[in-house]
């Protein structure tokens, strides 16, 4: 008796177009990875609120080929027939690659090319790495939610919910039984479709405090890194948390709850306290999110040219403000012309763990504070 084949051939050759699609894919994850820094803080991001299509450069993957020598000598060569993928071949007794430098040169270049991404894309790519830390389970006001899982396949249900793979299975396995292990002549017997069960699941409620100094100090560059930081702030929480307040508030030598659009485009002047941010957080806190009930997230961005007389307030309010919440984040944008700041001194002496300061001295460091706000435990 013999095996009922469909077919004999070596299917990997068949599957020649899937690998090389997911080496493309591959390539293009790794390129977005490697410029994380560079994307994250493209202006243009910001200014069209995360609708504009990024180019990321990905060098091109050529397909497996012998070629002749550029030297131009003749070779020639034989074998047994058992070589296997990885064996050495021969190697370039020049040993020099493409180069680099000055003057003409005869050798190839690599090719890049660019690769068009949405913000969406690169959100993904960014965000699988981040988390909110120090979440607690608490008392109540929690939100819940339904989450919808597939857990059945049935022969009756909503066309949508067709399982193609399953319907395929159940046909073949049909005229199997008929002698004929092929696929075709579906009939409503064969069609199978998945159902679902809804979960229903409560998630603590999260209230993130986003502080910003406005005040005449905070230059172009400053706020632009601000700004930066806290637009992928505020699209992280939204994209990962189904549950989270966002409370915007922008302050000089006061203090106020604005809008969003104001946050992120409306400057201010005057001098610098940032003791109204914290004393502002604290009242909200006291007044609406009571710690039992809520996961507490305060983050501030400055220059730290705050009134020195000033320092010893913040200090005392920011002693408060960890006592109520999971974390607190302090971000110092440090100017190319740096001075010494009093307020990050002042911090200096904060011993509490949930406590973190990052300062920022170029563009692409807002990428490695959002990773020291946000890290996830198991990559610690």
């Amino acid at each position: 008796m013999t095996d009922n084949l469909i077919s004999r051939d070596d299917w990997s050759l068949h599957r020649k177009g899937r690998i090389d699609q997911k080496r493309h894919r591959e390539k293009v994850k790794d390129a977005i990875k490697n410029n994380l820094s560079d994307l994250i803080t493209d202006e243009g991001i910001i200014i069209t609120k995360g609708k504009k299509v990024l180019k990321v450069p990905i060098r091109s993957l050529e397909e497996y080929h012998f070629r002749y020598s550029h030297e131009k000598n003749k070779h020639g060569g034989q074998g047994n027939g058992n070589s296997k993928k990885g064996d050495v071949l021969g190697s370039d007794p020049s040993g020099g690659p493409s180069g680099r430098g000055k003057g003409a040169g005869d050798q190839p270049g690599v090719d890049y090319y660019e690769v068009e991404m949405s913000v969406e894309e690169l959100s993904e790519l960014l965000f699988e790495e981040l988390e909110l830390p120090n979440m607690q389970e608490k008392q109540s006001k929690e939100v819940e939610t339904e989450a919808y899982r597939f857990t059945d396949v049935r022969k009756r249900g909503l066309s949508g919910n067709l399982d193609k793979k399953r319907t395929i299975l159940e046909n073949l396995k049909r005229n199997a039984m008929k002698g004929e292990p092929k696929i075709g002549g579906i009939t409503p017997e064969d069609l199978r479709y998945k159902t679902w069960t809804v979960h229903r699941q409560y998630k603590s409620n999260a209230v993130v405090l986003a502080m910003m100094d406005t005040s005449g100090s905070m230059g172009n560059f400053e706020k632009y890194i601000a700004r930066s930081f806290f637009f992928w702030m505020v699209r992280f929480l939204r994209t990962k948390y189904e549950s989270v307040e966002i409370i915007f508030i922008a302050h000089h030598t006061q203090a106020k709850v604005v809008t969003e659009e104001e946050f992120f485009t409306k400057g201010e002047s005057g001098g610098t306290k940032c003791s109204s941010a914290y004393s502002l957080a604290l009242d909200l806190i006291d007044k609406k999110y009571p710690p039992e009930e809520y996961n507490l997230y305060p983050f501030h961005f400055s220059d730290g040219d705050n009134l020195p007389s000033d320092n010893e307030l913040c200090y005392k309010l920011v002693a408060g403000l960890l006592e109520r919440c999971n974390m607190f984040g302090y971000g110092e944008i440090v100017n190319p012309y740096y001075r010494s700041s009093t307020l990050l001194n002042t911090f200096k002496s904060v011993s509490a763990d949930n406590f973190k300061a990052v300062t920022i001295k170029d563009k692409n460091e807002v990428f490695s504070a959002l990773k020291a706000f946000f890290s996830r435990k198991d990559r610690d």
